[in-house]
């Protein structure tokens, strides 16, 4: 038997007219309602859309009507066909459901009050900063620093792999340390031991007795460059952060690491420690900041908020609050749970240095070599500083590292990319008068 071949062409269009001369006779005609599928989809209509008050409504089969004369106007009948369906009750005096009216025995008042706008607090008047000295004799960039608790003296440390001791009044140089053998990238100096601790780029943690000046002690765990390092204010245990994405909790006398603290999938960049839950907090490269259980060494609160690496954290010393800067924003949370409070912005660059003072200003530093101080409480930007970069540096190398106040809260120190030291302090001359505070409020405040 032959067959024959057709095209697809063809066979194609030879389908179309045999469908189309099946349904032609039926092309004006629909399929008739199926019942039982439009009450489902009334039913998913209402639990979806009305979920909120269709609890509230209750059946009325007739209510009278106000001020109607005829028999035709005496009753309003329910149309509902089925009145446990009906979404909002019928009220003749006007009244809707979820609004408190006067006959229902709450306070009618409060429905008819205004709600009061949001006030913004006004910033309060600091006085501005200047340019006070000029310290250097680093070879490298300066990375870190930290003050004495007597305040007489600060230490900074470099990528020169060297620490310097500097008298606070004076800026002269006092000792230098050697032992580290890449960048130091953090110092801490205790409150109640003779002890500075210091970590570095090649992966050592080293404590440092003052009283002797060489190192006694070293925590050996870190897999990469350890880039921070705190002192417990209460406890005698040293916590420390690094590019291997973890902070360790380290015994100070038995050189033991008590915890890891595992969680960030990027590296850790800074680290901060509090007497109270909770007690650890991290900043890092993975645009979170984790609130850790010291006790239990998990995490309580991870933060998200962040879009960009978080570099730097700070804590306030006389409210029970935190500041964190990434390159998107400036961001306030309050302990203990880590709630939003505000957003700083203002910065164009990568913000690698923050600090809080006693009077309620904060310091942040960037990569470009700006320095804006802010009001704390309100977030307002008072002064904007452009640091000048020593003579003989480039324009490039203009960039603060790290910053500190020393424990007077009255002189603002700076590490900077030109391997100096830069010391701040308030400009006395100034006065309300001949630095006013220009603020504008902004009408809503931006929580992302």
């Amino acid at each position: 038997m032959d067959i024959t071949r057709q095209s697809v062409h063809t066979l194609v269009f030879r389908s179309l007219k045999r469908s189309h001369d099946m349904f032609l006779s039926d092309e004006g005609s629909l399929p008739p309602d199926d019942e039982q599928a439009k009450k489902m989809r009334e039913r998913c209509k209402i639990s979806s859309e009305y979920w909120s008050v269709k609890d509230a409504a209750r059946p009325a089969s007739s209510v009278k009507a106000i001020g109607s004369t005829t028999a035709s106007q005496s009753k309003v009948v329910d149309e509902r066909a089925d009145p446990s369906q009906a979404v909002v009750e019928y009220k003749a005096s006007g009244a809707v459901a979820g609004v408190p009216s006067a006959a229902s025995g709450s306070n009618p008042k409060s429905a008819l009050v205004p709600r009061k706008a949001p006030e913004m607090p006004k910033p309060r008047w600091h006085p501005p900063w200047k340019l006070m000295r000029v310290i250097s004799g680093h070879l490298g960039w300066v990375r870190c620093i930290a003050v004495d608790p007597s305040n007489q003296w600060f230490a900074t440390g470099s990528v020169d792999r060297l620490i310097k001791i500097w008298e606070l009044g004076s800026g002269k140089l006092k000792l230098s340390l050697t032992g580290h053998i890449s960048a130091i990238r953090g110092i801490a100096i205790s409150d109640r031991h003779p002890y500075l601790f210091s970590c570095g780029e090649d992966k050592t943690v080293k404590c440092w007795d003052l009283e002797q000046n060489k190192v006694v002690r070293h925590y050996h765990g870190h897999l990469s460059a350890v880039y921070g390092v705190t002192i417990h204010p209460s406890l005698d245990v040293v916590v420390t952060c690094g590019r291997d994405a973890t902070a360790r909790i380290w015994d100070m006398r038995t050189k033991a690491c008590i915890h890891t603290l595992s969680g960030h999938t990027d590296t850790v960049s800074s680290v901060a420690c509090r007497s109270m839950d909770p007690q650890v907090i991290t900043a890092s490269h993975d645009s979170t900041v984790r609130l850790w259980d010291l006790a239990a060494g998990r995490t309580l609160t991870h933060l998200t908020n962040h879009k960009k690496s978080v570099r730097a954290l700070a804590l306030n010393p006389t409210e029970n609050s935190f500041v964190t800067s990434s390159p998107d924003n400036i961001k306030q949370w309050k302990f203990p749970n880590g709630n939003f409070l505000q957003n700083l912005s203002g910065h164009t660059a990568i913000v690698n240095a923050l600090a809080v003072n006693a009077d309620g200003v904060l310091v942040s530093g960037a990569d470009n070599g700006t320095m804006h101080l802010w009001d704390y409480r309100t977030g307002y930007n008072f002064q904007r500083m452009q640091a000048v970069a020593q003579p003989g540096s480039l324009d490039s190398e203009s960039g603060i590292y790290a910053c500190t106040f020393d424990k007077s809260g009255s002189r603002l120190l700076t590490c900077e990319a030109d391997k100096t030291i830069k010391v701040y302090k308030e400009d006395e001359s100034a006065t309300e008068e001949s630095n006013p505070v220009v603020w504008r409020p902004e009408l809503k405040r931006k929580r992302f």
